[in-house]
């Protein structure tokens, strides 16, 4: 009887985790799909507001600011320019690059590169003169030096390292984004609709890509200026994927050739670098 209650137990317990697993592998797939789908649109309508708020702010008083957003970027933006100078505006993109969007970013980072190496090599020093071993000076200086210069080139090195992988995504997905932009244009629809809609359309298997699509169809829409807005996409991303599709679009508009003809083009250059690439 006692073996016969352990054998229902074992029996209720391994179809309990079955149950459980199943549902994992069949509801997370879903779950993430809607959890990208919202990330997603959240950006979108970040961007959105923020070129809203931009727009609204060229209208009012010079040096007035209506909303505390507003007021914080800006006041972030120069205060990079003035203490930074190119510097700022060089990591200022490069976060961009790497998909952080806070204005605040830039600056907390370049703070970091000079303060991380100066507490490193403090706390090392201090750590190894009050340690058991003795050690000389001159060792002691070395390591310090070793791990304040680990300390100062880390943080960039990490920045570097994420900003290729997104480049890596980007142009992975390009070429098919690219394939399905140049339906919608040969259907008659016009780039900035047909962004927006590749944008939405892949949104949950290639997130980064469709992100930038999004931003670049806001700015298309709210700025009334294609170049600038495509300049500023080819900047974002920083992927020659995306310089070279800014650039055909921007010269597609300039010389009034077929915007198709330079989709197909650059779809089959980028499909040919994937391929590439791969072998």
């Amino acid at each position: 009887m006692f073996d016969e209650s352990i054998d229902q137990m074992i029996i209720l317990i391994v179809s309990s985790l079955v149950a459980m697993v199943s549902f994992m592998v069949v509801a997370i797939p879903y779950l993430n799909r809607s959890e990208k789908k919202e990330r997603y649109q959240n950006v979108i309508e970040k961007k959105r507001k923020a070129l809203f708020e931009q727009a609204k702010e060229r209208v009012v008083y010079k040096g007035e600011t209506e909303t505390e957003s507003v007021r914080q970027s800006l006041a972030f933006f120069f205060k990079i320019q003035k203490v930074f100078g190119a510097l700022g505006e060089k990591v200022r993109d490069q976060m961009l690059q790497a998909g952080i969007r806070d204005p605040k970013a830039p600056f907390i980072y370049l703070i970091a590169r000079g303060t991380i190496p100066v507490v490193l090599m403090i706390l090392v020093a201090f750590v190894l003169s009050h340690g058991e071993k003795e050690m000389e000076p001159k060792q002691i200086m070395i390591i310090v030096l070793v791990i304040g210069a680990a300390g100062f080139f880390l943080p960039r090195i990490i920045l570097k390292n994420h900003i290729l992988k997104r480049q890596q995504e980007i142009n992975l997905t390009f070429p098919d984004a690219l394939d399905m932009m140049l339906i919608c244009v040969q259907g008659g629809i016009g780039l900035e609709q047909t962004i927006q809609r590749v944008g939405d359309e892949i949104s949950e298997h290639a997130q980064t890509l469709a992100e930038e699509l999004g931003i670049l169809s806001a700015e298309m829409g709210m700025l009334n200026d294609r170049r600038g807005a495509l300049q500023d996409f080819a900047r974002r991303v920083g992927s020659g994927s995306a310089k070279s599709f800014a650039t055909a679009m921007i010269q597609a508009e300039q010389y009034g050739t077929s915007v198709s003809n330079a989709m197909r083009v650059i779809a089959d250059e980028l499909r040919d670098q994937r391929m590439a690439a791969a072998e």
